[in-house]
């Protein structure tokens, strides 16, 4: 039996969307101020640099699948969706064709995720490897000092275990790290490495989220957003910068002490990134389901 249709009436839809909006620019006003100024913040610009969504693209508000806008004809010229002159709706039909096998990779890696435990021995020492033995030119955070020095930072680096699972962190490793970690991620074994403990791994669930709009709602895709937030800040409380000038006060995972702190926040944010992933797929599993045969094979 076919989901039945939600219908929401133009004022009730409108003012979602406005809501949306305003939520949106409260996050992103610091950003857009920052650009006009010519200023860049390590923690907080890194999901709009790295990542590449716009301010303006995470404040226009998607309702997912299966919802009836009354009155949006502005939406027939949206990207993903169709007008029948009443009422917008997401076009999944139209959608899977051009992205269905975005969508079952998408699944098959939370889905594969999800089945394993995380691992938390890798103390966010990414960071680490991403400064290990470089010269001040080819620092990705030009400007931030080190709190270690050059020397203490490679030291950390030469006496531990560098067990990096994520390929988009690894691959940021200097020529002279690459070697030191126990794994080598690839993008093609990314199904096969990725695991819920990992810190870049729940970040790219708002990856997901808007890479797939409008089939996923954006109430998801900024809760995603909201959370690679506060994982970014762990992330660079634990790397090698001092960032208390910012407010940021570090995990000194060199420590035992640190890296005890830091398995304690590693863990959590496990669980509220595995809830994550399960919303996710609640949400992509009933569109493949929608799929004709072969629209949703490959990625």
């Amino acid at each position: 039996m076919e989901a039945q249709e939600l219908v929401l009436p133009e004022p009730v839809w409108r003012a979602r969307a406005e809501a949306h909006a305003r939520a949106v620019d409260e996050l992103t006003r610091a950003r857009l101020e920052r650009r006009r100024r010519g200023l860049r913040h390590p923690v907080e610009d890194f999901l709009f640099e790295y990542y590449g969504h716009r301010p303006g693209q995470l404040a226009r508000w998607h309702p997912g699948p299966g919802v009836a806008l009354l009155g949006a004809a502005e939406r027939e010229g949206w990207s993903g969706y169709t007008y029948d002159g009443r009422a917008a709706r997401v076009d999944l039909a139209t959608l899977l064709a051009r992205r269905g096998g975005a969508v079952r990779f998408v699944v098959d890696l939370l889905e594969a995720t999800l089945s394993r435990p995380g691992r938390y021995g890798c103390f966010g020492l990414h960071e680490w490897a991403m400064v290990y033995r470089a010269d001040e030119a080819s620092l990705r955070h030009t400007g931030w000092p080190l709190r270690l020095g050059r020397e203490g930072t490679d030291r950390v680096v030469e006496t531990s275990r560098i067990s990096c699972s994520h390929f988009d962190a690894y691959r940021f490793f200097t020529p002279e790290a690459a070697p030191r970690n126990t794994l080598r991620p690839t993008r093609e074994g990314q199904l096969a490495l990725e695991q819920p403990g990992c810190l870049h791994a729940g970040m790219d669930l708002y990856k997901w989220c808007f890479k797939l709009a409008p089939l996923v709602p954006s109430d998801l895709t900024l809760r995603a957003f909201r959370l690679a937030r506060e994982i970014r800040e762990l992330d660079m409380r634990a790397a090698p910068y001092d960032l208390r000038e910012l407010g940021y006060e570090p995990v000194r995972v060199e420590t035992p002490e640190g890296r005890a702190a830091y398995v304690r926040e590693q863990r959590a944010f496990t669980a509220r990134t595995n809830r994550l992933r399960r919303e996710l797929l609640d949400v992509l599993r009933p569109v493949l389901a929608t799929a004709p045969v072969g629209a949703a094979e490959g990625a």
